[in-house]
């Protein structure tokens, strides 16, 4: 991720969103149709369920953000982690829904917006801190796909390309800042 110094908390938030989202996508990019719904053993998730898992607590949280409860009473997150979408094509949509919800709610912020208090589980919280829970609850998800999406990719095809800096890569790699985009010396 490139930096851009910035002094706004919500364009921050915003742009961390944005590499996340695009992380994940990147890695449901390399995985096979197969992958996106296996499970490493019976405890855990496939990257089928995790999508619908995060997108439903996305609209959640982020409908009618500053005015109604995070937590919205026809939600039902236990059948997030069931039936998951049929196919890739009902992913990546279940997945754009999701993070539409969240720019939608965020993008219109200014920073005076921070100090409001919104709930999340009838619980208060400061529009801050609902951001910084939701930026660490999503990049835990999207750490959880890349992790399933190598794992299933690199056994079955062999390759993986890497998402940030390559294996034994970091001296060689140089951000470009300027163009935004990744490049070596």
């Amino acid at each position: 991720m490139a930096l851009q110094l910035t002094t706004s908390y919500t364009k921050d938030a915003v742009d961390l969103f944005r590499y996340y989202k695009r992380l994940g996508e990147r890695a449901i990019e390399q995985c096979s149709d197969e992958g996106l719904f296996s499970t490493l053993d019976s405890e855990s998730n496939s990257i089928a369920i995790i999508v619908k898992h995060m997108a439903g607590n996305m609209r959640s949280r982020w409908t009618d953000f500053l005015t109604t409860d995070g937590e919205k009473s026809e939600r039902n997150r236990d059948s997030e982690f069931e039936d998951p979408p049929a196919n890739r094509a009902d992913l990546i949509a279940i997945w754009e829904r999701g993070w539409k919800s969240v720019f939608v709610a965020l993008e219109p912020l200014v920073e005076a917006d921070l100090a409001r208090t919104i709930t999340i589980r009838q619980e208060p919280h400061s529009v801050m801190q609902a951001i910084n829970r939701q930026v660490a609850h999503y990049s835990y998800h999207v750490g959880q796909i890349v992790f399933l999406a190598k794992h299933l990719t690199a056994k079955k095809k062999g390759s993986w390309d890497s998402l940030t800096v390559p294996r034994n890569k970091s001296r060689e790699f140089n951000v470009d800042v300027a163009e935004g985009r990744k490049s070596q010396r």
